[in-house]
């Protein structure tokens, strides 16, 4: 595929509000979590919730979409210039020619767990004043996003569990190759509710600490939540844009192994990264950091070690951040390529937070400390229940292999 640039980009997550924020937590290996207090949630456990969410203010017109999920869309679209950099898109091509292709997992879910407490006693009916269209529903924050920014190209919510907002890539790439839109606006949102608390508590899932990606002790995940977003447009005169970072492969997969399990041996982690590699027209040495999946329980850390030991030798050095962010489920694959493009601008592999003795077992080039170097090139890894695989290549659009 030709490089897709990425000419705008944001990101909020219990690191904090814009890239600024998150540059400085990858600098100084700052962990976003916290013990839980979410809600009523009654757990051991620790989340990346984000402050403030619940005091940010809707724009009065677009009122009925009010819901948590929604308000972290909100917070997140004023940040870093974005809204001005995507409305001046829209001027330069057209409103119709911008497409919104967004990933969530549970969307607006929190919404219906609050109407259900407010249900008729005798009916069982939900409130009146409940919209499921414009809150829980998975679409309503592609719609809300389309409304706020007045877009009126093609608009997508993609909901594939914890690769939704890397398949959210993915779409947008497919339209912009076929020429039917010249940008996109791109990423996911994702927020705390009880159901996914409880539902992964259910699965034993949960880690009592932040968690610890492949670390020998770790013993589940931290649930996190995030808004990122980018804006593509592709870069047609290659030597003027060889400097700009840019979206450079793209690779899907599934391996129908189980519906909350990997495939033992990673078999569709590899096949979404070799994908991804021939995308973006590269050799596996090529890639300067991978941004790992690593979710911090044992069966998913030991499958992606597998297949990117099988595809990576111990060469390239790779680590998980999701003891700084915890995951942000449907927006982790969009918060991870914010730290992934903030790696190369910066040239930094992040430290791998959380984890403080490596698992013997793990054969790929983890690296706890992180360190300063350049990085032209980085594979970000997003898999999701039942087998959804994505693996996305960010970096210079013209950096030589």
């Amino acid at each position: 595929m030709r490089p897709l640039l990425i000419t705008a980009a944001t990101a909020t997550s219990c690191l904090g509000r814009g890239l600024e924020a998150h540059r400085a937590a990858l600098a100084s290996g700052a962990c976003g979590l916290a013990p839980c207090r979410f809600e009523s949630a009654d757990l051991e456990t620790w989340v990346g919730e984000i402050a403030g969410v619940d005091e940010t203010r809707m724009p009065r017109a677009l009122a009925a979409f009010d819901c948590r999920n929604n308000r972290a869309a909100e917070a997140g679209l004023v940040q870093d210039g974005f809204e001005d950099a995507v409305r001046a898109a829209a001027a330069r091509w057209g409103s119709r020619r911008v497409g919104v292709f967004l990933g969530t997992s549970t969307a607006g879910i929190l919404q219906t767990e609050l109407a259900y407490r407010r249900r008729d006693p005798r009916s069982g009916a939900l409130p009146a004043d409940f919209d499921y269209r414009r809150t829980h529903n998975a679409f309503s924050v592609a719609e809300y996003v389309r409304e706020r920014l007045a877009l009126a190209g093609p608009c997508a919510a993609i909901s594939t569990a914890c690769s939704s907002s890397a398949k959210a890539f993915a779409s947008a790439a497919r339209f912009l190759s076929i020429g039917a839109i010249d940008a996109a606006l791109v990423g996911g949102v994702d927020t705390l509710c009880l159901t996914t608390l409880y539902g992964f508590g259910s699965l034993d899932l949960l880690s009592r600490a932040p968690c610890r990606p492949y670390d020998a002790e770790r013993d589940g995940i931290s649930i996190g939540e995030a808004a990122a977003f980018f804006l593509l447009e592709r870069g047609d005169d290659a030597s003027a844009n060889a400097d700009r970072i840019a979206l450079l492969g793209v690779g899907e997969s599934s391996d129908a192994w189980h519906m909350s399990a990997p495939h033992p041996e990673g078999r569709g982690a590899l096949i979404a990264m070799q994908a991804a590699l021939r995308a973006a027209a590269l050799e596996p040495d090529a890639i300067d950091y991978i941004n790992l999946h690593g979710t911090g329980t044992r069966s998913n850390d030991a499958a992606e070690d597998r297949a990117v030991s099988a595809l990576f030798g111990g060469r390239v050095p790779c680590n998980s951040t999701k003891g700084m962010t915890g995951h942000a489920l449907g927006a982790a694959g969009a918060i991870e390529a914010a730290l992934a493009l903030l790696a190369v601008r910066d040239g930094l592999v992040p430290p791998g937070v959380g984890t403080r003795r490596l698992d013997p077992e793990v054969r790929a080039r983890y690296e706890i400390a992180g360190a300063r170097r350049r990085v032209d090139r980085v594979l970000s890894n997003s898999f999701g229940f039942g087998g959804s695989n994505c693996s996305l290549v960010i970096g210079r659009a013209g950096a030589r292999a």
